[in-house]
């Protein structure tokens, strides 16, 4: 085993990630989208949440992607991992996410936005009120109903947490249903509005009940696992999707809690999404890009002094076993690295956000990389994730930094 890591000047020398992000593919990390047009091509500019996260967000968002819409984006901080800022809530005194500025015009409340935006653009496959797409959408708030009656009320009789998981099965199989009424894999013959509408909740469905009930949305769903699966073949998805550990993490102190059932499937998935191994989680399908390592080595560099500086643990340490682990995912050399090592990088392990910070793939070499290393040095863990609040992910931090941060 090799003691001595990397230099930051060494592991620089190891990517050439490039992201462009105001004309390439879809990113967490752009402020300006152009699609190749001119600047003077935009009118529109959309308030989203810091952490790439807020499922309505998320709507709007890859509708404008779809659509090639120039537009500029302001990021604002959800209440729950810190305070809205000022001049947010002077624009909308509710602080309400998302928010878009359609020429001079503010128009909050997600489906309303769609409708602006269709007006202006055009619609996407159909109209929000197109007699196909309306029942699409109430079968889509059935499914959010009952998901919600499931994880987020605590079941204390057996029978209940049966008759919660039925009514949820049920609601999804009428879901399959609709599904299976066309010959590809979308709502519609196309993607299409249906399938914006239903993409937000239906991925936190498949993370969390993964994790808090043992259910496997995407494997128990054949139609709807292929429906993913068909998502992500798009580049505009994937720039948006995120991962099980972010959602798991991100959804109760949104949801006002979400309930485990205890099972020992579920407390099986909970270890997997916790501490990995994470490459047989049933969160992407699609293949990983050879970029990933790559893709993950470079937003850390990029922000490592903050990210060694909002650490816990002592920066040395913090520093040591950080260049450990990014040697270890980079060359494949294990480095021992320094005491308390296994604390600092399991907390960082824990804080990743994808897409915010990464992609999907990206995520999991650092986690692997970052979970390798620690197990050298013991099994200390880092401070726990708030359970009430996600404080612990505070943008203001970070916001010193260019363009954001990594793993803010």
């Amino acid at each position: 085993m090799n003691t001595t890591p990397l230099s930051w000047t060494q592991l620089a020398t190891l990517t050439n990630f490039k992201l462009d992000r105001v004309n390439g593919a879809t990113n967490a990390q752009a402020k300006l989208r152009l699609f190749g047009q001119s600047e003077s091509a935009v009118s529109v500019t959309l308030y989203r949440d810091h952490h790439a996260w807020c499922p309505y967000c998320q709507k709007i968002w890859l509708w404008l992607e779809e659509q090639q819409i120039p537009y500029r984006i302001e990021k604002v901080t959800m209440f729950c991992y810190g305070e809205k800022e000022r001049w947010y809530k002077h624009k909308v005194p509710s602080g309400m996410l998302p928010a878009i500025d359609l020429k001079g015009k503010l128009i909050t409340e997600s489906d309303d936005i769609l409708m602006a935006l269709e007006r202006e653009f055009g619609v996407l496959g159909k109209g929000m009120t197109d007699p196909i797409i309306v029942p699409l959408r109430h079968l889509e708030r059935l499914l959010f109903k009952a998901w919600c009656n499931w994880l987020c009320y605590q079941s204390i009789l057996p029978h209940q947490e049966r008759y919660h998981q039925n009514q949820f099965i049920t609601i999804a199989q009428q879901v399959e249903e609709a599904l299976s009424q066309m010959p590809g894999p979308y709502f519609l013959e196309d993607f299409s509005i249906a399938d914006v509408i239903f993409i937000p909740y239906v991925e936190r469905m498949n993370a969390s009940l993964y994790y808090y009930k043992g259910f496997s949305l995407r494997n128990e769903n054949p139609r709807i696992g292929q429906w993913l699966a068909a998502l992500e073949t798009r580049t505009t998805y994937r720039g948006t999707q995120s991962d099980f550990h972010t959602h798991v993490h991100d959804l109760p102190p949104q949801m006002g809690g979400c309930w485990s059932n205890n099972t020992p499937v579920a407390l099986q998935n909970q270890r997997a999404v916790n501490q990995g191994p994470w490459n047989n989680l049933p969160d992407v399908v699609y293949p990983e890009p050879s970029t990933s390592c790559e893709e993950a080595l470079s937003r850390v560099i990029r922000h490592r002094s903050t990210l060694i500086r909002s650490n816990p643990e002592d920066d040395a340490v913090v520093d040591g076993a950080l260049r450990c682990a990014l040697t270890w995912m980079m060359t494949g050399e294990l480095c021992q690295p320094p005491s308390g090592a296994d604390v600092a990088l399991r907390y960082l392990r824990d804080r990743i956000c994808v897409p915010r910070d990464m992609s999907i793939y990206a995520a999991r070499r650092l986690r692997e990389a970052l979970e390798k290393t620690a197990a050298l040095a013991g099994d200390g863990q880092g401070t726990p994730i708030p359970f009430n609040h996600r404080r612990d992910q505070n943008p203001i931090h970070f916001l010193s930094q260019p363009e954001g941060s990594a793993l803010t």
